[in-house]
């Protein structure tokens, strides 16, 4: 029985094209940093290799961590001094990305549906970023982070997508079971990996990624008003039960 209904963020609640978005927004940092002394091509490369480590994180620190030494290792320890200008980015600057996204209303009444039909709701989007960084994205969707019970960051958590452990930990802090999640989400790799853990899974294709080309034919999927409706039948069943 489904209880908790896990949303991935960029390309699902909200729209994207995944390298329009990190190109433009990667240009605004490298921007912020150049008075610095930022070559911007060399930051985006240390961004990049940074991100790398993260995604490799086994769990012994937190991906923030992760990050920082990468930072560290690429510039030198006194580059750490330059954080909170990066901190100060996410801060002010991030907002402007926005018109690098989309926007889709459904995405909000979903998240209200999925609450409103009894379910438990998370926000599991690959914690790459600092919380501020989430939070405005999610206020992209018209949403809140306290709209969600759950929701990873680069700060809280030791892992990232598709590493299954990622997904263990947030079954971990939610208490419950892999057959009580549906993971809803827009990338084949990393957000339908979830059914090695015995999750329900709906594949939302309005932003699809499908790097190796996977046959997605037994995966329930479509739009948002396909989404609301597979809830709806999943409470019903519940409701039946």
């Amino acid at each position: 029985m489904i209880k908790v209904v896990l949303f991935d963020l960029d390309g699902t609640l909200l729209p994207m094209g995944l390298d329009v978005f990190t190109k433009g927004y990667f240009k605004k940092l490298a921007k912020k940093m150049l008075p610095l002394g930022y070559e911007p091509n060399k930051l985006v490369d240390s961004i990049w290799s940074g991100t790398a480590k993260m995604v490799q994180n086994d769990g012994s620190i937190t991906n923030e961590e992760a990050f920082w030494q990468e930072f560290a290792r690429i510039y030198g320890e006194d580059a750490l001094k330059d954080r909170k200008t990066v901190e100060d980015f996410y801060r002010e600057d991030f907002k402007t990305a926005k018109e690098y996204c989309g926007y889709n209303p459904l995405a909000k009444q979903t998240v209200e549906l999925a609450k409103s039909l009894g379910y438990r709701v998370a926000l599991a989007t690959n914690p790459i970023f600092p919380r501020e960084a989430t939070a405005t994205r999610v206020s992209w969707c018209d949403l809140q982070l306290e709209d969600f019970e759950l929701y990873t960051s680069y700060e809280n958590i030791s892992y990232c997508k598709p590493n299954p452990d990622y997904y263990r930990e947030i079954l971990k802090r939610l208490d419950i079971d892999g057959t009580q999640c549906l993971m809803v989400g827009n990338d084949v790799d990393e957000d339908m990996i979830t059914e090695k853990l015995g999750m329900s899974v709906f594949l939302l294709t309005d932003c699809l990624i499908n790097k190796h080309g996977k046959d997605i034919g037994s995966y329930p999927q479509g739009n948002f008003e396909d989404l609301m409706e597979h809830l709806r039948c999943l409470s019903n069943n519940k409701a039946t039960e």
